[in-house]
């Protein structure tokens, strides 16, 4: 600093060290200002189109993982599920076993109203989880949902009609759980 310059003076000087020349007061060469002006708005474009990608793919991925997480939520319990089908055929097979005779027998009637009870209880717990049977006698084969175990020779249904069921078929909301298998209508010989 000399004698006449003010701090003022110096400070003003500090701040233009990292400046060109040509750029400083009374510089008459705008190109390059210009020029640099230029690249910074193309940089600035190019970051703003990079926000708007990574904020697209955020916003892709958070709508996947939503999606991933309904979807396990609502399949949870599809082995469990499973597993219980099988109570829910031997519970029908042994309703279905009990004779008239044991039905109407004083002493039998509260066991078949507390199994036939059981039953209904055990249907309505699967239609709240989303849990339905598959329908199929007097159907077409569907082979999406119906396996076929047998084929029958009749001639009062059109071949590929179900005409009976072995098994009960199951769906877990818009998901198969177990196929049913069935009995498959064909043409007498």
């Amino acid at each position: 600093m000399t004698e006449n310059d003010t701090p003022l003076d110096q400070a003003a000087e500090d701040e233009l060290k990292g400046v060109p020349e040509h750029l400083r007061e009374g510089g008459d060469d705008t190109a390059p200002l210009a020029e640099a002006l230029e690249s910074l708005k193309r940089d600035l474009e190019a970051a703003k189109q990079e926000v708007l990608y990574a904020q697209a793919e955020t916003q892709n991925v958070r709508r996947r993982l939503e999606r991933e997480k309904d979807e396990a939520r609502a399949y949870a319990a599809t082995g469990f599920a499973r597993d219980v089908l099988s109570v829910a055929d031997n519970l029908s097979r042994a309703i279905e076993a009990i004779p008239q005779s044991l039905r109407e027998d004083e002493s039998m009637k509260g066991l078949v109203i507390g199994l036939e009870a059981t039953q209904r209880e055990l249907e309505k717990v699967f239609a709240g989880n989303g849990i339905t049977r598959i329908a199929a006698v007097g159907l077409p084969l569907d082979p999406n949902q119906h396996q076929a175990m047998i084929e029958v020779p009749s001639a009062d249904h059109e071949p590929g009609t179900i005409v009976s069921e072995m098994q009960a078929g199951w769906m877990i909301k818009d998901r198969l759980l177990r196929a049913a298998m069935v009995a498959v209508a064909k043409k007498p010989d």
